[in-house]
């Protein structure tokens, strides 16, 4: 840099809209639910709750967004044992049924949690569909 140029800090955050660290936290509130994929499924649950308790008091954005992903996963989780016992019930049969919309349920739970999570970095709060709010 020259002596001529000077250097101008970027402006702070509109008076409620979220900082860059409390977007990337929110970020990573969506995102942990991915780890469900490489520790058969419990990542859902515990990478959205571990965010969510730990900056739930000091990043409302964030901690939103973590919550919000937290209720999704439980959701799903619900469905999923729903299923589950569906193909229990019928002795296997119901797999016929149960496959099939248990594959489309993975593939809307990885793009919603994709979307969730380009949205919370850009600073939007993110609802997703057919969430039951359980934790409030």
């Amino acid at each position: 840099m020259s002596e001529f140029e000077t250097y101008t800090a970027p402006p702070p955050a509109p008076e409620g809209a979220a900082s860059r660290e409390e977007r990337q936290w929110a970020l990573f509130g969506h995102l942990s639910a991915l780890t469900g994929l490489f520790t058969g499924g419990v990542g859902n649950i515990v990478g959205p709750l571990i965010i969510w308790l730990v900056k739930k008091d000091t990043m409302p954005f964030a901690s939103d967004q973590a919550k919000e992903a937290l209720n999704f996963n439980i959701t799903l989780l619900i469905i999923g044992v729903i299923l589950f016992l569906i193909t229990l019930l019928t002795f296997g049969l119901g797999v016929i049924i149960t496959a099939p919309l248990g594959l489309l349920l993975f593939i809307a739970w990885l793009i919603l949690t994709i979307v969730a999570a380009i949205k919370a970095n850009d600073g939007i709060a993110y609802r997703y569909p057919f969430t039951l709010r359980l934790v409030k």
